[in-house]
């Protein structure tokens, strides 16, 4: 022993053996670098997905100007034209000594006929387009979003076939822009609020119904209740009820297009006001988006969906949903679930808790 500890000095072939002490420098020195490389890693992925992630939200910006601007092309001077026409029956009609019934029952076909595709015969509604710029990224937008009020649609066979393979990209993609979105605020808003409340002391499953309320009421609040407050305000002819109605008839996307903002002749700052609707209504469709999703987890941890005999939510991380959330550190947490937005079956869910 003495031999080989006397050793450590002594040169060999030239070159000096490391010492015990050097050695577990060097080896800690390692450990270190092991550390820090993952680290690291996990910052670089972590950046790679939110760039992405901003990259296809510029993306479906870009691709709503695109859908705007061929609409405006193609749909404007249709809408010229046929308001043109409407106003010379209109003056036909006016200059008419006796009115006759097929002369009248002509007008009102004519009249109504326009007023389907969004043109009016009023005087004061004539200076309006449909199809300006605004106007027609927001019909882009109801178009992909599928919510599709109605109160404005192609007058050419040209409009209507560019629909429909704008709609054939656009939805799809809008889809997955949501989805992508929901997977970024799922830790935050569903993932995190769970866990501290069952660091307070709540059970599991008690803890999913305590948060599933609270973001019921919050969505509630903010994209129903203070929406339609801003819109009975702005919209003259609304009451708070019809904006209700709107908030809900939108985000559920059923679109029956009886109320549709910005459509009044003359109001001020339509085209800021026709973008603001846009974005509460791609924000508001991804909360719902997460409501739906959040009721269904819940709905698989309590064993309703097996009860119903329901498919199950997907599978997801089916080694990694046994580890209860809340000894995963909030750090890691959200490194984990940020470098994995798109794969699929990633997506955070509360079968990341224990269930006991």
């Amino acid at each position: 022993m003495q031999l080989q500890d006397s050793a450590v000095d002594t040169p060999c072939c030239g070159r000096r053996m490391p010492s015990q002490g050097e050695e577990e420098s060097s080896h800690r020195e390692g450990v270190l670098r092991a550390d820090v490389i993952p680290e690291s890693a996990d910052m670089h992925f972590v950046g790679r997905s939110w760039l992405l992630l901003t990259g296809f939200i510029l993306f479906y910006v870009i691709y709503l100007l695109f859908g705007a601007l061929v609409f405006s092309s193609i749909e404007r001077p249709m809408e010229d034209r046929m308001r043109t026409e409407l106003e010379d029956l209109k003056q036909e009609f006016l200059n008419l000594s006796c009115v006759s019934d097929a002369a009248l029952e002509r007008f009102l076909l004519k009249v109504l006929a326009a007023n389907k595709y969004g043109v009016s015969v009023l005087r004061n509604a004539s200076t309006t387009s449909n199809w300006d710029l605004a106007s027609s990224m927001f019909f882009a937008n109801t178009l992909v979003t599928t919510v599709g009020y109605g109160h404005t649609t192609p007058l050419s066979d040209t409009g209507k076939a560019f629909s429909i393979l704008y709609a054939l990209i656009g939805v799809p993609f809008t889809m997955l822009v949501l989805t992508a979105c929901v997977q970024r605020i799922m830790f935050p808003l569903v993932l995190a609020p769970v866990g501290l409340l069952q660091r307070s002391g709540l059970e599991p499953r008690p803890a999913t119904i305590v948060h599933f309320l609270l973001l019921l009421i919050l969505v509630v609040m903010c994209f129903f209740v203070a929406p339609a407050a801003v819109f009975s305000a702005v919209e003259l002819s609304w009451s708070f009820l019809d904006g209700i109605y709107f908030c809900f008839i939108s985000l559920c996307t059923i679109g029956l297009g009886d109320f549709v903002p910005g459509t009044q002749p003359n109001q001020q700052y339509r085209s800021l006001y026709q973008v603001a609707v846009m974005v509460y209504l791609f924000v508001g469709l991804m909360m719902m988006f997460l409501l739906l999703r959040t009721f269904h987890k819940m709905a698989d941890l309590h064993g309703l969906t097996t009860f119903l005999q329901l498919p199950r939510c997907e599978e997801s991380d089916l080694e990694e949903d046994r580890e209860p959330m809340v000894e995963v550190g909030q750090k890691d947490l959200t490194e984990k679930e940020a470098t994995k937005p798109l794969e699929l079956g990633s997506q955070p869910s509360y079968n990341t808790m224990n269930t006991g």
